[in-house]
């Protein structure tokens, strides 16, 4: 682990660990001195016997256990995309971490629990046009917990705003310095 500390950057539904703003995350984590993993849920999301997101709870698991030996380490932050927005706030409760930076979190998912997350700085990157998350939704979200929270100009995947998700990012990771 580096001295800044280490990031676990989780993709969204049906994409992957090389998406384009995971990987965008991981390269301002390693220019700013952190250590960063991408965990693969690929064959979680295929699992639609379980539910229309695939299996949702063990996500959570398998980010909770990569989370607990990552923490052992030093300080820890999660960052997420949509499904994996929602994950990371989940196991922010049940790891200690130093932030979690979210990007078109769904504040609510059906039966599963609404959005949570632990008491630390949090981040969170929407767009106005959302197709799947109403913006006013994550506004209340983080008004409730004094986020900070950038809405642009895009749709659910963010695509017009990559390089703006990993500036944010970057601010994230440097108001955490060691």
């Amino acid at each position: 682990m580096s001295a800044q500390g280490h990031c676990i950057l989780s993709h969204g539904f049906e994409s992957g660990p090389d998406a384009t703003k995971v990987t965008a995350l991981a390269e301002v984590a390693e220019r700013l001195g952190w250590t960063h993993e991408r965990p693969d849920y690929t064959d979680l999301d295929a699992m639609r016997e379980v539910s229309d997101l695939g299996d949702v709870y063990a996500r959570v698991e398998r980010l909770h256990a990569r989370a607990v030996a990552a923490a052992r380490r030093g300080r820890l932050v999660l960052a997420g995309s949509s499904l994996g927005a929602w994950i990371s706030g989940q196991v922010s409760l049940r790891v200690p971490v130093a932030g979690l930076f979210l990007m078109a979190p769904p504040t609510r998912m059906g039966a599963a629990p609404p959005l949570q997350a632990a008491d630390v700085p949090v981040s969170i990157v929407h767009g106005w046009h959302d197709e799947l998350i109403p913006a006013t939704a994550v506004v209340d979200w983080a008004h409730a917990r004094s986020a900070t929270l950038l809405l642009v100009d895009d749709a659910h995947r963010l695509a017009d705003h990559v390089e703006t998700a990993a500036q944010a990012f970057a601010g994230l990771l440097a108001g955490l310095r060691a």
